[in-house]
This record gives structure tokens, sequence and C-alpha cells, in this order.
């Protein structure tokens, strides 16, 4: 609900929410879908497992992954790389082979599998028929080749030939709200289309063997998993859809100066990755700017101390970006729940995991309305941070309510 009262307009606090109904015209969110590879790992199990794989036997190294593996709050991830593979391919465990060949073989292959196993999912949950898809928005980090992997899901999925496609690469743990972005563009753009949003990735290209020389490394082992994500969106639901969450607007923004800060390249033994310390904080440096311009942009204003009357999606890049938010913008601690669990369950899966904050956020909300108790405010945010420093963000309204 909006108050048009004054100059500007804010947003409700929870008890004020009405049932939602989607404004005319607006994109939104119809379905969700999930995928994953088979190799399912307890964190608990993870530092022996990786060590044995990669034959190090560094005690220093092996206490510090132990450490990391703690603060990561991390509980299971799933992974593509498997002891059948490491069979087939002894050398993606060993330092000063050109390995990009192998690396893209298993993981051009994976991304597919994954991104088809989660946009099947959706199609399911969304529940009007494969032919019904105009559009397709196909995210990744983790692949390389042309045609992109968008023709392979396509094909795989047995999308029309006329399906328009657009292809986002290496944005990195932006990229799934990046896609949502250009999704609602479409969406919006394009009367009666129907936009899949996809997202698929894997650590494959960037599995190496610990090394003192490389220190990312193991915040990489401690923290990234693998799978993907799907959505379905569109603008001005037909019977039989249901919409979940309405874009009002998105922006994209990133910070001059900061692009050492996640530095990344593709080298003949594969990615190879560096994280500056220094980025918990300048996300909580720039967050509460970036959150302002965006509800103002979209003609929205959330007075200071307001925060927690949103609901917020934030993608879990780690707890200490979580901590340092979620500190700067005075939330309580209930606030980040479906992220926290995102992270828990599934490590941080890149450009996927804000699907899966999605998903756990839809459950909360079901669960609630269930049991006849408050549930999620109406108007939230859905946030991510990649390389650039690139901050991507959508202000959205739930449906659900």
């Amino acid at each position: 609900m909006v108050n048009n009262s004054g100059d500007e307009k804010m947003i409700s606090s929870p008890s004020m929410a009405t049932t939602a109904t989607p404004t005319p015209g607006k994109a939104t969110i119809m379905a969700l879908g999930k995928g994953f590879p088979n190799q399912l790992v307890m964190q608990e199990l993870l530092v022996d497992g990786y060590f044995k794989s990669t034959k190090c036997d560094d005690p220093d190294l092996k206490d510090k992954l132990t450490r990391l593996c703690k603060t990561t709050t991390v509980k299971t991830r799933y992974v593509v790389m498997s002891e059948e593979i490491l069979n087939k391919y002894p050398e993606l465990a060993s330092e000063g082979h050109p390995t990009i060949r192998q690396r893209l073989e298993i993981s051009n292959r994976a991304v597919t599998e994954m991104a088809a196993e989660a946009a099947t999912a959706c199609i399911n949950n969304w529940g009007r028929p494969v032919s019904d898809i105009t559009h397709l928005v196909y995210v990744s980090s983790s692949e390389a080749r042309f045609p992109g992997g968008d023709l392979y899901l396509a094909n795989s999925l047995g999308l029309r030939p006329d399906t328009q496609r657009v292809l986002l690469y290496f944005m990195g743990c932006s990229g799934g709200v990046a896609a949502l972005r250009v999704a609602k563009d479409i969406a919006e753009n394009n009367p009666a289309s129907r936009v899949l949003l996809a997202t698929s990735e894997t650590t494959i290209v960037g599995f190496k063997p610990p090394s003192p020389d490389r220190p990312y490394d193991l915040v990489g082992a401690a923290l990234f998993g693998d799978g993907a994500g799907a959505m379905i969106l569109g603008a001005d639901p037909v019977p039989g859809e249901t919409p979940l969450f309405e874009l009002r607007s998105a922006i994209q923004n990133f910070l001059p100066g900061t692009e050492k800060t996640i530095d990344g390249r593709l080298t003949e033994e594969g990615i190879s990755f560096k994280l500056g310390r220094d980025l918990p904080q300048i996300i909580e440096d720039n967050i509460e700017g970036f959150c302002s311009k965006l509800m103002k942009e979209a003609g929205y204003y959330n007075g200071e101390g307001e925060y927690n009357n949103l609901f917020w999606a934030v993608h879990p890049g780690g707890p200490a970006i979580l901590n340092k938010l979620e500190k700067k913008l005075e939330l309580h601690p209930d606030k980040l729940d479906a992220s926290r669990k995102a992270l828990m369950d599934y490590g941080n899966a890149s450009s996927n995991t804000i699907v899966y904050v999605l998903d756990y956020m839809i459950e909360d909300m079901k669960k609630k309305k269930k049991r006849e108790e408050e549930v999620s405010s109406e108007w939230g945010l859905i946030l991510a941070f990649g390389p650039g420093i690139t901050f991507e963000g959508v202000l959205a309204r739930n449906l659900v309510v």
C-alpha cells in the first residue's frame, strides 16, 4: 500500500499491507526453479576430502581452510567436481598444467544440464507449455563457447526457433539480479511476452590445489557451490498464472576505482580470482546511498530508520557482507533469514543464489500466511553485488502477502 499524500511516496509498513494485485504493464516473477549436480558436500567433511583429492599435506593450509569453513556458516553445497572427474582428469588437481580445455569440456556440459533441470522445474511450476516462452535470458560465469549456453539450453528445452535470446557472461555474483533487470525490460516492452531467465554456475573452472601463494583459493573452497536457477517473468498475468513479485524499478551502479577488488582472469589453468579484503566495507559504505537511489528513481522514498518496513532479498556473498549490511541499515535479525539460509544450504552459488533466496522467502511467506501470521512487508529490495564493484538492485512488490 502506498501513501500518495505527500510530494514523495512512502513505502508502507507491513501492518498497512493489503492483498496485492499486479500493476498493469509491470513485470512480475511468475515461477521459480532450481537445479543441482549430484555431489552434495557436507562442510565438516570438505577439508579432508579437498586435501586428499589434491594430494596436499601442508598442515598450515589445512588449519586455515578448517577455520574458514567454520566462519562461512555454510553447512552443505552441491558441486560438479567428483572422484570420477579427478580420475579422468588428474591434471586438475596439480599445478602448472594447461587445463582450460579440460575444464571447459566439463563445465560447458554441466551448466547446460543444470540449467535445463532448473528451467524444466520452473516451467512445470509456471504451468504453461514451453512453446509459450518468447524470450530467454541466460547467465553464466562458468563457461566459454560460441554459440553460447543460451542456444544449448534452448535446444535442450525445445524452445521455439524464434525465441529471442540474451546472453550474460562473466558477471559473477551480480549476474542473477542483472538478469532480472534485463528480463524486466523485455517483459514490459514486449506485450504478452514470457521470459525464461536461467542461471547456471560451476566451480570446476576455478578448482585448484591449495597454495600459500593463492590464499583466495581457500576462500573459494570454503564458500562457493554449484547449481542453477530459473525464473519465468511476464507482465499482465492470465488465468492460471500466479505472480509472486512485481518488479517496480531496477538500476545498476558501478564504483569507479574498484575494478581490482574482485579480479578474475581466465588463464591456461582455468579462472584465477583475487578478492579484496575491503569488499564488505566497500559494500557497507555504499549500500545506503544505492538503496535510496533505487527507491527514489521509482518515485518512492523510504525515510531514515524505516528499512525494517521492507523485505530484503540479498545475494549472500558471504557472512561478512550480510553482517555489514545488517549493521549499517540497522535491520532486525530476521530480515536476512532467507539470505542466510540460502548461504547455509547452498554456499555462494554466484548468480544462482538469488533464486534460492527468493524461493526461501516465498516458502516462509506461505507458511506464515497459512498460520494466519503477519507476513513479510509488501515492498522490498532484491540486491546483489559483483565485479566492478557493481551494485544491482530491484525495488519489488510482494504479491504473496
